[in-house]
Protein backbone atom coordinates (compact mmCIF):
# COMPACT_ATOMS: atom_id res chain seq x y z
CA UNK A 1 0.00 0.00 0.00
CA UNK A 2 1.43 3.35 -0.56
CA UNK A 3 1.82 6.36 1.98
CA UNK A 4 -0.63 9.05 1.54
CA UNK A 5 0.48 12.45 2.06
CA UNK A 6 -0.63 15.87 2.51
CA UNK A 7 1.17 18.80 1.86
CA UNK A 8 1.15 22.09 3.88
CA UNK A 9 3.01 25.22 3.17
CA UNK A 10 2.17 29.08 1.68
CA UNK A 11 4.16 28.73 -1.31
CA UNK A 12 2.80 26.96 -4.05
CA UNK A 13 5.96 26.53 -5.54
CA UNK A 14 7.56 24.78 -2.22
CA UNK A 15 4.19 22.25 -2.67
CA UNK A 16 4.59 21.79 -6.63
CA UNK A 17 8.24 21.13 -5.73
CA UNK A 18 7.30 18.47 -3.05
CA UNK A 19 4.59 16.62 -5.52
CA UNK A 20 7.24 16.38 -8.27
CA UNK A 21 9.19 14.92 -6.13
CA UNK A 22 6.90 12.48 -4.10
CA UNK A 23 5.01 11.88 -7.64
CA UNK A 24 8.20 9.92 -8.75
CA UNK A 25 7.91 7.20 -6.57
CA UNK A 26 5.86 4.14 -6.67
CA UNK A 27 4.74 3.97 -2.84
CA UNK A 28 4.06 7.16 -2.40
CA UNK A 29 1.05 9.26 -2.89
CA UNK A 30 0.01 13.07 -2.59
CA UNK A 31 -3.75 13.58 -1.29
CA UNK A 32 -4.01 16.46 -0.66
CA UNK A 33 -2.42 20.26 0.12
CA UNK A 34 -3.08 23.77 2.30
CA UNK A 35 -1.90 26.79 1.89
CA UNK A 36 -2.25 26.89 5.89
CA UNK A 37 -3.04 25.49 8.97
CA UNK A 38 -6.69 25.75 8.96
CA UNK A 39 -7.23 24.08 5.43
CA UNK A 40 -4.93 21.88 6.50
CA UNK A 41 -7.16 20.44 9.54
CA UNK A 42 -10.00 19.94 6.84
CA UNK A 43 -7.67 18.40 4.25
CA UNK A 44 -6.52 16.09 6.70
CA UNK A 45 -10.04 15.28 8.04
CA UNK A 46 -11.45 14.47 4.61
CA UNK A 47 -8.54 12.61 3.21
CA UNK A 48 -7.13 10.90 6.54
CA UNK A 49 -3.34 10.32 5.63
CA UNK A 50 -0.31 8.67 6.88
CA UNK A 51 1.88 12.00 6.53
CA UNK A 52 1.82 14.99 6.78
CA UNK A 53 4.64 17.72 5.28
CA UNK A 54 3.70 20.92 7.42
CA UNK A 55 5.30 24.88 7.29
CA UNK A 56 5.44 26.24 10.57
CA UNK A 57 5.50 29.46 9.44
CA UNK A 58 1.61 30.40 7.83
CA UNK A 59 -0.67 33.47 8.14
CA UNK A 60 -3.71 32.55 10.01
CA UNK A 61 -3.57 28.89 12.10
CA UNK A 62 0.05 28.05 12.22
CA UNK A 63 1.47 24.82 11.93
CA UNK A 64 2.52 24.50 15.49
CA UNK A 65 -0.97 24.43 16.83
CA UNK A 66 -1.88 22.66 12.95
CA UNK A 67 0.17 19.92 14.05
CA UNK A 68 -0.97 19.61 17.83
CA UNK A 69 -4.71 19.28 17.05
CA UNK A 70 -3.90 16.71 14.03
CA UNK A 71 -1.84 14.75 16.35
CA UNK A 72 -4.72 14.87 19.40
CA UNK A 73 -7.46 14.11 16.37
CA UNK A 74 -9.21 11.32 15.67
CA UNK A 75 -6.79 10.57 12.85
CA UNK A 76 -3.16 11.56 14.28
CA UNK A 77 -1.69 11.30 10.93
CA UNK A 78 2.50 11.71 11.65
CA UNK A 79 3.73 15.04 10.95
CA UNK A 80 7.07 16.30 9.52
CA UNK A 81 8.12 20.11 10.39
CA UNK A 82 9.36 21.84 7.10
CA UNK A 83 11.90 24.52 7.99
CA UNK A 84 14.32 27.11 6.41
CA UNK A 85 16.69 26.72 8.99
CA UNK A 86 17.86 24.01 11.71
CA UNK A 87 18.20 25.95 14.66
CA UNK A 88 14.65 27.18 14.87
CA UNK A 89 12.64 27.57 17.86
CA UNK A 90 9.19 26.92 15.89
CA UNK A 91 11.21 23.69 15.25
CA UNK A 92 11.25 22.45 18.60
CA UNK A 93 7.75 23.91 19.07
CA UNK A 94 6.45 21.74 16.55
CA UNK A 95 8.34 18.58 18.03
CA UNK A 96 6.61 19.19 21.65
CA UNK A 97 3.20 19.63 19.33
CA UNK A 98 3.85 16.07 18.48
CA UNK A 99 5.58 15.86 15.30
CA UNK A 100 7.79 13.07 14.01
CA UNK A 101 10.78 15.78 13.23
CA UNK A 102 11.75 18.27 10.90
CA UNK A 103 12.77 18.79 7.12
CA UNK A 104 14.78 21.40 5.95
CA UNK A 105 12.59 23.29 3.08
CA UNK A 106 16.13 22.67 0.52
CA UNK A 107 16.89 18.65 1.43
CA UNK A 108 17.51 16.66 -1.55
CA UNK A 109 15.11 14.44 -2.95
CA UNK A 110 16.42 11.31 -1.50
CA UNK A 111 16.57 12.59 1.75
CA UNK A 112 12.63 14.22 1.76
CA UNK A 113 11.37 10.76 -0.04
CA UNK A 114 13.45 8.45 2.94
CA UNK A 115 11.53 10.83 5.19
CA UNK A 116 8.48 10.64 4.41
CA UNK A 117 8.89 6.09 4.05
CA UNK A 118 10.87 6.58 7.32
CA UNK A 119 7.88 8.36 9.52
CA UNK A 120 5.16 6.13 8.08
CA UNK A 121 6.53 3.35 9.20
CA UNK A 122 6.42 5.13 12.62
CA UNK A 123 10.38 6.71 13.48
CA UNK A 124 11.38 9.72 13.88
CA UNK A 125 13.02 12.38 11.26
CA UNK A 126 16.45 13.76 12.52
CA UNK A 127 19.61 12.34 12.98
CA UNK A 128 20.18 12.19 16.87
CA UNK A 129 22.82 14.52 17.20
CA UNK A 130 20.80 17.31 15.39
CA UNK A 131 18.27 17.00 17.29
CA UNK A 132 20.16 16.88 20.55
CA UNK A 133 21.66 20.24 18.85
CA UNK A 134 18.34 21.83 18.39
CA UNK A 135 17.06 20.72 21.90
CA UNK A 136 20.27 21.95 23.81
CA UNK A 137 19.85 25.47 21.86
CA UNK A 138 16.84 26.25 23.05
CA UNK A 139 16.37 23.99 26.57
CA UNK A 140 19.94 23.69 27.75
CA UNK A 141 19.92 26.80 29.67
CA UNK A 142 16.34 25.90 31.41
CA UNK A 143 16.97 24.62 35.03
CA UNK A 144 15.53 21.05 35.05
CA UNK A 145 11.61 20.34 36.19
CA UNK A 146 10.98 18.77 39.06
CA UNK A 147 7.51 17.32 37.98
CA UNK A 148 9.74 15.54 34.76
CA UNK A 149 12.03 14.36 36.77
CA UNK A 150 9.65 12.84 38.68
CA UNK A 151 8.01 11.08 35.58
CA UNK A 152 11.32 8.70 35.44
CA UNK A 153 10.59 7.14 38.82
CA UNK A 154 8.96 4.28 36.33
CA UNK A 155 11.94 3.61 34.64
CA UNK A 156 14.08 0.77 35.61
CA UNK A 157 18.29 1.40 36.19
CA UNK A 158 19.23 0.24 32.80
CA UNK A 159 16.17 1.97 31.09
CA UNK A 160 17.64 5.04 32.76
CA UNK A 161 20.76 4.60 31.42
CA UNK A 162 19.25 4.32 28.14
CA UNK A 163 17.56 7.25 28.43
CA UNK A 164 20.17 9.50 29.24
CA UNK A 165 22.40 8.02 26.35
CA UNK A 166 19.34 9.22 24.08
CA UNK A 167 19.60 12.53 25.42
CA UNK A 168 22.74 12.64 24.90
CA UNK A 169 22.70 11.94 20.79
CA UNK A 170 23.72 8.85 21.00
CA UNK A 171 22.43 6.61 18.20
CA UNK A 172 21.60 3.08 19.08
CA UNK A 173 24.07 1.30 18.12
CA UNK A 174 26.29 3.54 19.57
CA UNK A 175 24.63 2.84 22.55
CA UNK A 176 24.89 -1.18 22.40
CA UNK A 177 28.43 -0.51 21.89
CA UNK A 178 28.69 1.90 25.49
CA UNK A 179 26.37 -0.36 27.51
CA UNK A 180 27.57 -3.74 26.08
CA UNK A 181 24.36 -4.66 24.43
CA UNK A 182 23.13 -5.72 21.34
CA UNK A 183 21.18 -3.25 19.22
CA UNK A 184 17.86 -5.37 19.85
CA UNK A 185 18.10 -5.00 23.16
CA UNK A 186 18.29 -1.11 22.87
CA UNK A 187 15.51 -0.95 20.22
CA UNK A 188 13.31 -3.35 23.25
CA UNK A 189 14.60 -0.85 26.33
CA UNK A 190 13.73 1.98 23.76
CA UNK A 191 10.48 0.99 23.38
CA UNK A 192 9.46 0.11 26.89
CA UNK A 193 10.70 3.80 27.71
CA UNK A 194 8.47 5.38 25.49
CA UNK A 195 5.50 3.10 26.58
CA UNK A 196 5.99 3.52 30.48
CA UNK A 197 6.62 7.51 30.01
CA UNK A 198 3.54 8.21 27.18
CA UNK A 199 5.71 9.35 24.96
CA UNK A 200 5.38 9.03 21.16
CA UNK A 201 9.02 8.63 19.75
CA UNK A 202 12.66 9.50 20.11
CA UNK A 203 12.31 13.41 20.00
CA UNK A 204 9.62 13.60 22.48
CA UNK A 205 12.12 11.32 24.73
CA UNK A 206 14.69 13.53 24.26
CA UNK A 207 13.09 16.18 25.11
CA UNK A 208 11.82 15.08 28.54
CA UNK A 209 15.81 13.93 29.09
CA UNK A 210 16.41 17.72 28.51
CA UNK A 211 13.73 18.52 31.12
CA UNK A 212 15.04 15.59 33.97
CA UNK A 213 18.59 17.36 33.61
CA UNK A 214 19.92 14.03 31.93
CA UNK A 215 22.03 15.62 29.52
CA UNK A 216 24.31 17.18 32.49
CA UNK A 217 24.43 13.15 34.43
Amino acid sequence: MSVRVVLVDDQTLVRTGFRLVLDETGDIEVVGEAADGAQALAVVALTRPDVVLMDVRMPGLDGIEATRRIRGGPHPARVIILTTFDLDEYVLAGLRAGASGFLLKDALAADLISAVRVVAAGESVAAPSVTRRLIAHYLGSAPPRADADRRLDALTGREREVLTLVTRGLSNPEIAVALVLSESTVKTHLGRILAKLGLRDRVQAVILGYECGLAER
